[in-house]
């Protein structure tokens, strides 16, 4: 509602945006789902699901979200209407946490069982988002698909790991 607030009352370039879980490389928070499942199974450990596994979440690939970035603050330069314009930035592709590490596991090549803890709380159940207004109005489409991103997240991470980090 700010930043809403300073485009219509002082013509600020500004815009709000929304995206699904980024994973990609560089993410050292191992209790993450995406780096600690690649790191728990680089390291030959059962990767570790917090929830039931079937929380349905958005993910997006930190290369696709800059670039969505940069895209939005170049079309706020050039069309005026976009100010305080919320969008959501998205493959639109939800996915069970159950899936997401079965995609990993798959890259991976590994056949470790996930250890299902069923501790997660106060979550919402499912959370995702849907991309429309942002390829209609922005010309937004993904430069990755969501497995391309997967597999370059998987390759940074086992090198990071290979180097002892």
């Amino acid at each position: 509602m700010i930043a809403q607030s300073y485009a219509k009352t002082f013509g600020v370039p500004v815009a709000i945006t929304r995206c699904g879980n980024f994973y990609g490389g560089g993410d050292l928070n191992w209790n993450r789902i995406v780096p600690g499942t690649i790191r728990s199974i680089v390291r030959g450990k059962a990767p570790i699901i917090r929830s039931d596994g079937k929380f349905i979440r958005d993910y997006i690939y930190v290369e696709d979200a800059a670039a969505a970035y940069m895209l939005l603050a170049e079309s706020l330069a050039h069309n005026p209407e976009l100010k305080g314009e919320a969008f959501n930035f998205s493959y639109e592709q939800p996915m069970s946490v159950v899936a997401l590490v079965s995609e990993i596991m798959k890259i991976t090549g590994s056949r470790l069982k996930p250890e299902i803890r069923n501790e997660a709380s106060h979550e919402i159940r499912d959370q995702h988002l849907n991309a429309r207004k942002a390829k209609k109005l922005l010309g937004w489409t993904p430069i990755f698909s969501f497995k391309e991103g997967l597999k370059k997240t998987v390759k940074w991470y086992k090198d990071f790991l290979r180097e002892g980090k």
